[in-house]
């Protein structure tokens, strides 16, 4: 396999502190975009080179855009989802305000192989400076992009990018999940067949297209290959955006934010809807979709939060299910009820306020819950949750028992 060439990354080019990459600057550095006249090439090569889509769920790209390829009838629209409403996620909106046109390559890429006529550009509203980047982009290349192309900005909120909220927002202006069937992918936007994808999947897609499957294979230490943007947060002193290969593990990823084991006590993995894992247990692990799921963990979209040794996992805990209380749809009652009680039962225990069956009440509501919900919106939540009642176990107890943080030494702590 080729070297893996660094110059060839999606973060590769101008300082991340400046201006957007234009339109002749980015042609400079990558060169044009190949014809995507033959999809079925550019689709194989996606399939061969094993890109899993960077939204969350991980599923294969090619896959995705072959099956939409080949469907009975009807012309396609393509939805570029840079909604970003993970708090804890900063990647989509660095990526779409830096290298807007490696997104357009890959919508024009994705429109061709598919089908479509249509390309809407979805991006989170609060990200300013995502937004005018991908605008100015849009812009520069109406003349040579054969789609018609429009941006429209996504509500605030953390649903707001689930691709059916984000479908129904292009149809109703209702950003909220709707049940399946049909998926969007046969009846979507308008009724049309829709693929929508993250827009880090569409940035790899237009890498490989000029690069080649191989290329994007040479790099990955186990069995996910290529590479990924992550946002790190937490107990590092260069927080913030870094593409990584896969399989770097948790404690280089640390080093290279500037921080070392001692100073993290756990880490949340894969965002509100990922998992807590035990210090011990993350540090030498390799951030590899494969090789995280038999562990029970989850690469999700992305995310490496290292806690504090000085925070509390409980507070901690307590605010992430506050924040998926306020953002749920609202729309049935594992979401309206339960989370909310999940929510307001996690916020007692934090703050040395719970009575004593609390800490039995929220166990048995996260064993009640996944699987109920009208979307996946409670099952991440659930996860999270779960994982926490197991890293944290002890530390519930004693917050429950005695009202007091073993960590702070205070009487409980504001959530």
């Amino acid at each position: 396999m080729p070297t893996p060439d660094p110059t060839q990354r999606l973060l590769a080019g101008p300082p991340l502190d400046g201006n957007p990459e234009r339109l002749d600057a980015h042609l400079t550095r990558l060169g044009a975009l190949p014809s995507a006249d033959n999809h079925l090439d550019l689709i194989s090569s996606l399939e061969a080179s094993g890109l899993l889509g960077r939204g969350g769920a991980g599923f294969p790209v090619g896959r995705k855009w072959r099956a939409l390829a080949e469907r009975k009838s009807g012309t396609a629209v393509v939805v570029v989802n840079g909604a970003e409403g993970e708090p804890a996620s900063a990647k989509d909106r660095i990526l779409m305000a830096h290298r807007p046109h490696l997104v357009v390559d890959g919508a024009s890429l994705a429109a061709e192989a598919v089908g479509a006529d249509e390309i809407i550009f979805y991006v989170g509203r609060e990200h300013a400076a995502a937004v005018a980047a991908m605008g100015r982009a849009i812009d520069e290349r109406r003349a040579e992009v054969r789609q018609a192309m429009r941006l429209v900005t996504a509500p605030v909120g953390y649903v707001a990018g689930e691709a059916s909220a984000a479908v129904h927002y292009l149809n109703s202006g209702d950003a909220r999940p709707t049940t399946t069937p049909p998926r969007v992918s046969s009846s979507g936007v308008h009724g049309r067949p829709t693929l929508l994808q993250n827009v880090e999947s569409l940035a790899y897609a237009a890498l490989i297209a000029r690069f080649g499957d191989r290329w994007y294979r040479s790099a990955g230490r186990l069995d996910s290959r290529g590479t990924a943007l992550i946002t790190v947060s937490g107990a590092a002193r260069r927080p913030g955006v870094m593409e990584i290969e896969l399989g770097t593990t948790v404690g280089e990823i640390a080093a290279a934010a500037g921080t070392t084991a001692p100073r993290v006590q756990a880490v949340v993995l894969g965002g509100y809807f990922g998992t807590w894992a035990r210090v011990d247990d993350a540090w030498g692990l390799p951030l590899d979709p494969d090789a995280m799921k038999p562990k029970g963990l989850t690469f999700g979209c992305g995310i490496v939060g290292l806690l504090p040794t000085e925070l509390c996992g409980v507070s901690a805990t307590a605010e992430i299910m506050a924040f998926m209380a306020t953002e749920s749809a609202g729309q049935c009652g594992p979401c309206v009820f339960g989370l909310r009680a999940i929510g307001a039962a996690t916020h007692r225990v934090a703050n040395g306020a719970a009575g004593g069956g609390e800490l039995g009440d929220i166990e048995r509501w996260v064993s009640q819950i996944p699987g109920r919900g009208a979307c996946r919106h409670p099952d991440g939540a659930m996860q999270l949750m779960a994982s926490a009642l197991e890293v944290f176990g002890d530390e519930f107890i004693h917050h429950a028992r005695t009202g007091r943080c073993s960590i702070t030494g205070s009487r409980g702590e504001a959530a």
